[in-house]
């Protein structure tokens, strides 16, 4: 009954959608602002709806409801509780209501939020969002609904994907989801911006801490995969340019540039096409992820479907998504003049301007990659992969440009910079930079990419370190204020620009981490029997054996190693090859001893009579890389702290 219930609300949640796209035409077109009142209330209403929906899809699984077509082929009676509850978004359409459900959730506190701020800009607003919501709600009702029953109820489920039987699936996807469905919000004002015509810097304002909030998501959606992949797919590696792992990085990138573009806007008043090509392309690439996983067209293990039904709907919708985004954008073209032009190639402004093109020319690169592939099958039937290599060759030169910019944007003034001020403000860095890679060259390195992109992380690094030293001294001087008192009022009086230092000092973490594992991994393939023994970078690794264990819903071999380092045991690692009921391939478990400088990861194979293979790697740094995110993380909270002024009469 209950199942029914939530059918019957997310049914209503599509009508209430189209009564939030009529009331606001009807408001633009009357003056009346009551009809603005009925929108907000049928956006506040849809999520109430959608909230029913997802209620009684989990209620289902949790109640083993194996008459719903889609509970019955993602759950079973042996899935672990902590995996059945978040079954829900394990598949194709339980995931398209969770995107919808966060849309409108994201609607219903765009419209509170903003009711009184931006009364103007309100009916655009909720307009594009009930539009948004109105199309993903029309593909769940009429092609994805998760709803649908069996005519024969079977005595038990198929079982859910081994692969997402792990606390990876329970959080990846819904930080990815709302880092996706976040950008609809920063989406939706420009598209106000542009069909109102006001296309001042008032939407920018309004959307800073969405496009944060949204950017933080993604970035550790992102992330959050990678480890994921890292500890669970057993290859030792955390990114393979998988296509759907491109698909939530190509948005990720033109968000990124975005956030520093919209400072130029805010500051020079320039930047203002920019802005709003890159919000509307880094929506668009996030429906373009949607599509990639939902409609079966890439071959991953991330894909959810094979329907090109649902395909073709998707392509759809993110086309008229193009057309009018773009579509507005070259209509409202006469009114996007800068107000100010670039003075000087040796400016902030021209930084930020080179900063935006390597990002595109990234993003560019990966959807390439990601789709020539696909429009050659299309057009000739032959099948082509573009793989690691090609990425490999091409995104590092881009990366490091881009991290060198990093460095060098905040040391340079707004306008134009003397060539006397160049020589002064970049002395310092360019010695971290010597220093980085002179040290990494005694220590035995040779490789350029790996010197180069050390002696960019140094310049960088040192470069972050001035701003927070010319800052605290500045503070210093003028409220005589101890050094760490100093650094941190001049912190809390301009947080987003420090909160963004914040993010580039673990960007510069992150690199290091990138490069040691890029770099410098070694692995070892082994057969070994028990009382075996390996070295590998100065560990012993000893085997004493294997043996099976039952599991919840899984059958595991689990070897058992013995690591020391000397004469010291340091570790005991368990690696595990399972095979689950419902499924005939296994999976891997990785055993990882991680430490600051490198990590120790063994997998388990098969056995060849009374011996085991075994991979061995020894990855270099990659704790920096999940460290240098949460610093990323914290910088991007502290930044969303800062306050703002609104304007007299905006929006």
């Amino acid at each position: 009954m209950f199942t029914e219930i939530s059918r019957f609300a997310v049914l209503l949640a599509l009508s209430l959608a189209a009564i939030g796209v009529a009331a606001p035409l009807a408001a633009l077109c009357t003056g009346s602002p009551a009809w603005v009142r009925v929108g907000r209330q049928a956006a506040y209403l849809a999520f109430a709806m959608l909230t029913l929906g997802m209620a009684g899809l989990e209620y289902a699984f949790l109640s083993h409801d194996y008459s719903l077509a889609y509970v019955a082929a993602h759950s079973n009676d042996a899935l672990p509780l902590f995996y059945l509850a978040t079954a829900l978004w394990g598949g194709h359409e339980g995931s398209l209501l969770l995107w919808a459900w966060l849309l409108s959730l994201y609607a219903a506190l765009a419209a509170r939020l903003h009711w009184n701020s931006h009364p103007r800009t309100l009916p655009y607003l909720l307009l594009v969002t009930s539009a948004l919501l109105f199309g993903f709600l029309c593909m769940i009702v009429f092609l994805s609904s998760p709803f649908e029953r069996l005519p024969e109820i079977p005595a038990d489920g198929q079982g859910l994907n081994p692969l997402l039987q792990d606390p990876g699936m329970v959080f990846h996807p819904p930080f990815l989801y709302m880092g996706y469905v976040g950008f609809a919000i920063p989406f939706a004002f420009a598209m106000a911006a542009l069909l109102s015509g006001r296309v001042s810097e008032e939407w920018l304002r309004a959307t800073r801490r969405w496009t944060l909030f949204a950017w933080l998501m993604l970035t550790f959606g992102i992330v959050m995969g990678g480890y994921w992949a890292y500890y669970e797919l057993g290859w030792g590696g955390y990114w393979a340019w998988d296509p759907v792992e491109n698909a939530s990085f190509m948005p990720w990138l033109t968000a990124t540039a975005f956030l520093h573009s919209t400072m130029v806007q805010e500051t020079r008043r320039s930047f203002k096409v920019w802005n709003l090509f890159l919000i509307i392309l880094t929506f668009a690439l996030s429906l373009l992820g949607t599509f990639l996983v939902r409609s079966g067209v890439v071959s991953s293990v991330h894909s959810f479907a094979s329907d090109p039904a649902r395909g073709m709907y998707l392509l759809l919708f993110l086309s008229v998504v193009l057309a009018l985004g773009f579509g507005a954008l070259i209509a409202r073209s006469g009114r996007l003049g800068s107000e100010a032009g670039i003075d000087s190639p040796a400016s902030r402004e021209a930084a930020f301007l080179a900063n935006n093109l390597l990002f595109l020319v990234a993003a560019a690169t990966v959807c390439v990659g990601t789709l020539y592939p696909l429009f050659l099958e299309a057009l000739t039937g032959g099948k082509v992969t573009v793989g690691a290599p090609y990425y490999n060759q091409v995104m590092p030169p881009l990366m490091l440009g881009v991290v060198l910019l990093m460095g060098v944007g905040p040391l340079i003034p707004w306008r134009r910079a003397s060539a006397a001020r160049l020589r002064k403000d970049f002395l310092l860095p360019a010695g971290g930079a010597l220093a980085a890679s002179a040290s990494a060259f005694a220590l035995g390195v040779r490789e350029a990419y790996p010197l180069i992109g050390l002696a960019v992380a140094g310049f960088a690094a040192v470069a972050i370190a001035l701003n927070f030293r010319d800052a605290a001294r500045g503070t210093m001087r003028r409220d005589g204020l101890p050094w760490a008192r100093a650094m941190w009022a001049a912190m809390a009086r301009n947080k987003r620009r420090f909160g963004g230092l914040i993010v580039h000092a673990g960007v510069v973490m992150t690199m290091l981490g990138l490069i040691g594992s890029g770099a410098f991994r070694t692995e070892k393939d082994l057969l070994l029997k028990a009382g075996d023994s390996f070295a590998l970078g100065g560990y012993t690794v000893l085997f004493r054996g294997a043996a099976y264990r039952d599991g919840h819903n899984y059958e595991a071999l689990a070897a058992s190693f013995e690591v020391r380092r000397g004469a010291e045991k340091i570790a005991d690692l368990r690696p595990e090859r399972r095979r689950y009921a419902n499924s005939a391939t296994p999976t891997t478990e990785a055993a990882i001893h991680g430490t600051w400088l490198r990590d120790l990861y063994l997998t388990l194979g098969s056995a060849n009579g009374e011996a085991y293979a075994v991979k061995a790697y020894l990855n270099p740094l990659v704790k920096w890389i999940w460290a240098g995110v949460i610093v990323m993380g914290l910088g991007t909270l502290f930044a969303l702290l800062q306050g703002r002024r609104r304007k007299a009469g905006a929006a």
